[in-house]
């Protein structure tokens, strides 16, 4: 899912239940019209078990800084910097990525010690020689912007918190003459490694430094400044374990022993504050979020701005599913991550850097996973972003003379497949968000459209891809596809009648990939003829013609024009029962070296792996919705829980929640950029979504339950709805939607062809 297993090494609450009810009554009439606090159903632990790979620590919604342990790198799993399985902590970095395939960042590591202070890290089997601790999670505290732990090895409660761009951390001693911290710049996480680093002591209680690296993000640069609350008796610094003299070095792996004298309460305070751009934007950063050195203010402030956000839906359901789907809501506000300083400076993808600009900047693009659920999610529960996002987009865009395809701390990765921020441009455009340069957007869609790189010189001959050229041809052919609809639909709305005409050619030439005689989406070579063998089974990572996936998962990524597909088998019953096969098949997937991101299996469907999101929303387009309704109990069944392991793949930055999100409402987006959400089995009782100047969007799913899946009959502001589907722009006018859920099958709602989505 997304960025991989790798394309490098290898990528509200009145009646909850009767358990909720009587807490929750009363601090509804206690808080009134104040926000409910939703944190509590938060476990910033689900998806960091298995493959999940999710940030676990201190972060407010879309900080720069995501303050959290960082354990023993073990392998793949660790590409957050954590895992739940571990029991080791070698300390506390300031940046991660959350449920991506490859690692990378985790940069700036702070570690408080007591008595000797070694140079090296510990290991999974030795925490004695080098630095770093065993803990346990009985002795871990995780809430949406605070973590905690005690570190065995010191007997230290290390405490965390953060805002937008500045980590604060509050370590607590076992003495009070006994303490040192450790500053390590020497290493990230996965793939990544320091090229240039510094450090300099520049008062009694302040270090400043910064750390140039290589890695996913081909040249990272991070600036910092730290204020300690004590003042520093002694600092000593080293390139790796090279003894540096003086107050300051430059080296390739910076590292610097902090020491203090007696302490007031055995405490020490530390915030570090960011900045794309220089230490001297990183101490203003610290000025300006967190003057003081109120600890337990700022963790309030943190659970503050998590409130916020989560209270854009308020739901009401069981115990299991107010868990996962607040952890879900609160997972899809961890990227795009700020890229600039409180002054509005940043560093573009060019290097250079870029005053006081008038926008929010934004990093951390996970384009090939996040243009499908998570963006369209966007559209309504963060309106203020929007045209900031896209204005992101669009300075890249002139910096680097194309749009993002996976965009990292100012560095384009290319990693994965298509160019979605075409997409994502274009569903603002249409859903009316338009602050921005409206001509340059167009102007940027068309000229990344019309690049040559994998394969796009075929497409923009209106040909296929000849698999015998390049891999994954057919991954790309339909990603591609998706991205050419949507300029197709920017151009249509802007009169581009030539423009119009051309790329929807593009959009349908993914036609030119189904394969007529074996129902699959297939390689074609050079001559015309298709690629044999041919297993649809089949998965060979990185080396065959689909990406991360096979012909059976493949075959269904026609998400900008299901009836075209359905037309492609020559039925409606051809295409449903090779839809149903789909989901039934015992037969496993083939391949000695297929993606691990091919996982939550129903048959061939793979829940675990993006491409595979919109699938059980096509049963609507073919008058069947509750063979969706069905699916989305099974998947919500098997695939999320509330455990540690509670996904079955990588979070890949808030796609695999926003998914969630959607279908826990009751609703998805299958064709990601034109305002139609396909209706299938909401789980929750009520979902009420909150948009500006107090108009609300509800959902209210009458008689739901277990064994009530199915939707009956429908009701839109106290009338009959019959369409399968709803719009934005009904979320948006707001209004009241009736659900009414039954037992079995409903053989007329959502089945006649004027019913079926647009």
């Amino acid at each position: 899912m997304f960025t991989k297993y790798s394309k490098i090494a290898f990528s509200g609450i009145v009646a909850l239940s009767v358990l909720f009810a009587q807490p929750v009554a009363s601090q509804v009439k206690a808080k009134k019209k104040q926000n409910l606090d939703y944190t509590q159903f938060v476990d910033p632990l689900i998806g960091s078990a298995g493959h999940g790979h999710v940030f676990v620590g201190a972060n407010v919604p879309f900080g720069a800084v995501q303050l959290g342990p960082v354990n023993v790198f073990e392998g793949w799993d660790w590409c957050s910097g954590y895992n739940y399985a571990s029991n080791t902590i070698l300390g506390f970095t300031h940046t991660h990525l959350s449920g991506t395939g490859i690692g990378d960042l985790n940069d700036i590591l702070l570690l408080p010690v007591s008595g000797k202070v070694p140079l090296t890290k510990g290991t999974k089997e030795d925490m004695v020689t080098g630095y770093g601790s065993y803990f346990s999670h009985e002795n871990e505290i995780t809430k949406p912007g605070y973590y905690s732990v005690l570190l065995d090895k010191y007997k230290i409660k290390a405490e965390l918190t953060a805002t937008e761009r500045v980590g604060f951390h509050k370590y607590t001693f076992n003495s009070v003459d006994d303490s040192h911290i450790l500053l390590d710049l020497a290493d990230g996480v996965g793939w990544d490694k320091p090229m240039k680093t510094f450090i300099k002591k520049t008062g009694a209680k302040t270090i400043v430094g910064y750390r140039h690296s290589k890695g996913w993000a081909d040249d990272q640069r991070l600036y910092f400044a730290m204020e300690f609350s004590e003042p520093i008796t002694n600092i000593s610094l080293y390139d790796n374990v090279s003894a540096v003299l003086g107050n300051q070095g430059e080296g390739v792996r910076m590292k610097a022993v902090i020491d203090f004298a007696t302490l007031k309460n055995k405490q020490v305070l530390v915030k570090v504050g960011l900045s794309p751009v220089s230490y001297e934007n990183a101490s203003a950063n610290i000025k300006a979020e967190i003057p003081n050195w109120d600890f337990a203010k700022t963790v309030q402030q943190a659970k503050t701005k998590w409130n916020t956000e989560l209270n854009k839906i308020q739901i009401k359901a069981d115990e299991k599913t107010m868990k996962v789907f607040y952890t879900s809501l609160y997972h899809t506000a961890f990227a795009p991550s700020i890229f600039n300083d409180v002054n509005g400076d940043y560093r573009g993808t060019d290097k250079k850097v870029y005053g006081k600009a008038n926008f929010t900047n934004y990093t951390t693009f996970s384009l090939w996973d996040t243009y499908r659920a998570l963006h369209p999610l966007y559209t309504i529960t963060q309106p203020d972003k929007i045209n900031d996002i896209v204005k992101s987009f669009l300075a890249i865009y002139q910096q680097q003379g194309r749009l993002p395809v996976w965009h990292l701390m100012g560095n384009e990765t290319n990693t994965m497949n298509g160019n979605h921020s075409i997409a994502v441009i274009v569903d603002a455009y249409l859903k009316g968000y338009r602050d921005y340069d409206t001509a340059l957007a167009y102007e940027a869609i068309k000229k990344t459209a019309m690049q040559t790189r994998d394969g796009m010189d075929y497409v923009q001959k209106l040909q296929y891809i000849p698999a015998d050229t390049m891999l994954e041809t057919v991954g790309n052919a339909l990603e591609y596809a998706i991205d050419d609809w949507c300029v197709a639909q920017m151009a249509k709305a802007l009169n581009k009648t030539e423009d119009y005409t051309y790329f929807s050619k593009r959009a349908n030439l993914y036609k030119l990939y189904f394969d007529k005689e074996t129902t699959f989406m297939r390689g074609k070579l050079a001559n015309g003829n298709w690629r044999t063998p041919f297993n649809p089974l089949s998965s060979a990572h990185r080396k065959d013609d689909y990406v991360e996936g096979n012909a059976w998962q493949y075959t269904w990524l026609v998400p900008q024009d299901p009836y075209g597909l359905i037309d492609l088998f020559g039925s409606e019953d051809k295409f449903l029962a090779k839809l149903d096969a789909l989901f039934l098949i015992t037969d496993k997937v083939e391949g000695e070296e297929a993606s691990p991101d091919i996982s939550g299996l129903i048959g061939q469907y793979a829940q675990g792996n993006e491409p595979n999101h919109h699938i059980p929303y096509l049963y609507a387009y073919a008058g069947q919705p509750w063979k969706t309704a069905k699916l989305i109990r099974e998947i919500d069944d098997k695939f999320y829980s509330t455990k540690p392991d509670g996904l079955c793949g990588n979070e890949d930055l808030g796609q695999m929640s926003a998914w969630y999100v959607f279908s826990a409402m009751g609703f998805y987006s299958v064709n990601p950029a034109n305002g139609i959400y396909i209706l299938g089995s909401p789980l929750v009782n009520n979902a009420t979504v909150k948009n500006k100047n107090g108009i609300s969007f509800t959902l209210k799913a009458i008689d739901n339950s277990s064994t009530n899946i199915y939707i009956q009959k429908a009701e839109y502001n106290g009338k009959p709805y019959t369409k399968s589907y709803i719009t934005h722009d009904m979320i948006v006018k707001g209004g009241e939607l009736k659900l009414y859920m039954g037992s079995k099958p409903s053989g007329t709602w959502g089945v006649k062809k004027e019913d079926r989505p647009l």
